[in-house]
């Protein structure tokens, strides 16, 4: 005899490994009832998915120094120390997740050429800021480490962000007024047009975070305004999603507002004969920076010539005495292993002739293993070469998309549809 049983009782039985052999009961509508409330509960329990895995998006830095001259302590500590940090460290969301991070880290030539420069060294200056990048721990497995001019790109998409770039947001910059005043009527269009390069290096690689320095916030303002601008003008609407269509590319906002990574507390190296400005490659006073391939003696000579005040102690944060402040700052950083409190209970009671020659065999301690893995870089010239080709040809491929993309978004005819 057929047994026929209401759906959810099949899958019910299903559920408890009992397919076969129901005996049909008499008919109770309260047990019915209460029996079919839990067949339906265990329905949902059993078709129930797991949550899927969150699409986490990776993550991508950007940064560069510029190869005007040696590198000195200020550019170490205050970005390519950091840059070592930033790779090395696993980068979570405010979810605990795990976020794949992408690092690009170049030398930045194509800046450094908005000032006069000699060609032979701007030569020399590229190649030796490459290598000290590998030398002080970038690591080429983790980050790609590529010169700017090696990707066309960059120059490309200055162009084009020129052409939607209002003329008095670039008057506007601190920098360019500084730095035409030296200059004078001699002043070129790039020195001007410098925010809208490093705006392009940003935007170029997609980067989502930028490391930046108190004197560079303007600079990446100004970076997160065109972004918005171009968006705007170019990702909106149903004619773009028609080009996008044709083109093959998705139909969203192309480029990324990215956000700042502060820097750390006193990675603002100062200048060792005036400590109320930034040490900086352009002072013509030798003696005002420690250079990281400074020998021995030079750095043991300079710390030794360098300003300080007649007060008695020496103390951290007195804004009166921002000699004292820079160079425990420099103390403290070439000992990073070392507490604020434990170097103030050493120096509390020192004078300056004591103090110097710890921190100038501080800094000396610090920077002889990167001296000397920086010299072997250099003897190997093909090692260095194949690193930074394939730097560049990594940052190529993510360059090439970025600006086929922004072209769409412009109308520019693409090869495939000339």
């Amino acid at each position: 005899m057929k047994i026929s049983l209401p759906q959810s009782m099949l899958v019910l039985s299903t559920i408890l490994g009992r397919t076969s052999a129901f005996v049909k009961p008499a008919y109770n509508p309260a047990r019915q009832s209460a029996f079919l409330r839990m067949a339906s509960t265990s329905t949902e329990v059993a078709t129930e998915q797991p949550p899927k895995p969150k699409n986490i998006r990776a993550e991508r830095i950007l940064s560069g120094v510029q190869p005007t001259g040696s590198l000195h302590l200020g550019n170490y500590l205050g970005a390519i120390r950091q840059w070592v940090d930033f790779q090395n460290k696993e980068q979570t969301d405010e979810e605990g997740n795990v976020v794949p991070v992408e690092n690009f880290f170049c030398v930045v030539d194509l800046h450094a050429i908005t000032m006069p420069h000699d060609p032979m060294e701007l030569q020399e200056s590229t190649l030796s800021s490459a290598a000290l990048y590998l030398a002080a721990g970038i690591d080429p497995v983790k980050s790609k480490v590529f010169i700017q001019s090696h990707v066309p790109a960059h120059s490309e998409l200055t162009w084009l962000l020129n052409c939607i770039t209002p003329m008095n947001w670039l008057e506007r910059m601190i920098q360019f007024k500084e730095k035409s005043k030296k200059q004078g009527e001699s002043v070129g269009v790039g020195l001007l047009d410098y925010p809208v390069l490093m705006a392009a290096d940003i935007i170029l690689y997609q980067s989502t975070k930028v490391p930046v320095g108190e004197d560079q916030r303007q600079h990446l303002e100004i970076t997160r305004d065109i972004v918005r601008r171009f968006n705007d003008l170019f990702c909106k609407g149903n004619k773009y999603k028609k080009r996008c269509k044709a083109a093959g590319v998705a139909s969203r906002p192309v480029f990324i507002e990215p956000n700042p990574i502060i820097m750390k507390e006193g990675a603002r190296v100062m200048s060792l004969t005036d400590g109320t400005n930034k040490m900086s490659k352009s002072d013509a006073n030798d003696n005002s920076r420690i250079n990281v391939l400074d020998p021995p003696e030079t750095i043991r000579n300079k710390i030794k010539r360098c300003k300080t005040d007649d007060i008695q102690g020496i103390e951290w944060d007195n804004p009166e005495r921002p000699e004292a402040k820079n160079l425990l700052n420099i103390y403290s950083a070439v000992q990073p292993d070392r507490t604020k409190e434990d170097i103030i209970e050493e120096v509390k009671d020192l004078t300056w002739g004591d103090f110097k020659p710890l921190l100038a065999d501080a800094i000396i301690n610090h920077l002889e293993p990167i001296q000397n893995r920086y010299h072997e870089i250099r003897e190997d010239k093909d090692r260095l070469n194949e690193i930074l080709k394939e730097g560049a040809d990594a940052a190529n491929t993510v360059a090439k998309q970025t600006l086929f993309n922004t072209k769409v978004a412009m109308g520019f005819v693409t090869p495939d549809e000339a």
